[in-house]
C-alpha cells in the first residue's frame, strides 16, 4: 500500500491572466511561489519517499520547494504522462472567449466525449486519453514505490488541475463525466491510499486557509477554473 499526495502546482501567471495555459510554460507568480513554499513547509514532517512531477515549469518549481524540505526523497522524477492536457487550438486562449463556444458546455457536462480541437501549433487529445495516460503512470509508480519502500510508503505526485481531477474521479469510482464536481485549487493536496487497483480517498483539495476563505466569502472559497478543469 502507498499513500499518494496529489499536489497541484501553485498559482501560475496564466491563472492570474485567465488563460488556458495547457503546455505553455507559464511560470509561478510570486504568490504561487509562496503557496508552494507554505505547502512544502506544512508537509515537512511527512516522510515523503519520492516526488514525481509533470515536466512543466509551474509543477517543477512547486516540486522543487517540496524537495527542499525532503532531501531524502532523492531527485525529482519527471513524468510526461501526468503533464497538463494537450488543449490543441484552445491553448493560450482566454477562458472568457472559450466559455462562449459550444464545446465549453460539452466539457462541463460530458467531458468523456470531448477531444480538443486540432491545431498546427499545439498537440490535442481527448479527456479520456488524459485520464488513461495519467492513471497508467500513477499505477506504475505506485507499484514501484511500494516495492522499493514497503508499506505504507508516502509519495507525492505534482501535476495539474484537470489531471488530478481525472485521477480522483477514477479513485472515487466515478465516471469521467462527473469529474467537474471535484474542485482542485492551486497548491492543494489530495490524499489517496492505494493498493494496486484498490483506492481510498481520505482528503481532497486540502489547504490551510480553507476555513478562512469559507468564512470570508463562501461563494469564493475556491479559485479553481472551470475548463476541462482549469489551468486557467
Amino acid at each position: 500500500m502507498t499513500v499518494c499526495l496529489l499536489i497541484r502546482h501553485g498559482q501560475s501567471q496564466a491563472n492570474v491572466d485567465g488563460i488556458l495555459a495547457g503546455h505553455l510554460d507559464s511560470a509561478l507568480t510570486e504568490q504561487g511561489v509562496n503557496q508552494a513554499r507554505l505547502l512544502a513547509s506544512g508537509l515537512q514532517p511527512v516522510p515523503i519517499r519520492r516526488i514525481i512531477s509533470s515536466p512543466l515549469r509551474r509543477c517543477m518549481a512547486t516540486a522543487a520547494e517540496l524537495g527542499a524540505q525532503h532531501p531524502d526523497a532523492g531527485p525529482i522524477a519527471v513524468e510526461d504522462r501526468i503533464a497538463e492536457v494537450h488543449y490543441g487550438a484552445w491553448t493560450g486562449r482566454s477562458l472568457k472567449e472559450l466559455a462562449a463556444e459550444d464545446l465549453w458546455t460539452t466539457i462541463q457536462h460530458a467531458p468523456s466525449t470531448v477531444t480538443f480541437p486540432a491545431s498546427s501549433e499545439h498537440p490535442h487529445e481527448s479527456m479520456t486519453a488524459v485520464s488513461d495516460r495519467a492513471w497508467t503512470a500513477w499505477t506504475e509508480w505506485e507499484a514501484q514505490i511500494a516495492a522499493e519502500h514497503g508499506d505504507p510508503a508516502v509519495w507525492a505526485l505534482v501535476s495539474h488541475g484537470d489531471v488530478i481531477k481525472a485521477l480522483l474521479a477514477r479513485a472515487l469510482g466515478l465516471q469521467l463525466d462527473r469529474f467537474q464536481s471535484i474542485v482542485i485549487d492551486p497548491a492543494s493536496v489530495s490524499i489517496v491510499l492505494r493498493a494496486g487497483e484498490r483506492t481510498a480517498v481520505t482528503g481532497m483539495n486540502l489547504r490551510d486557509d480553507a476555513l478562512e476563505r469559507l468564512a470570508h466569502d463562501p461563494s469564493q472559497s475556491t479559485s479553481a477554473g472551470a475548463v476541462g478543469g482549469g489551468d486557467a
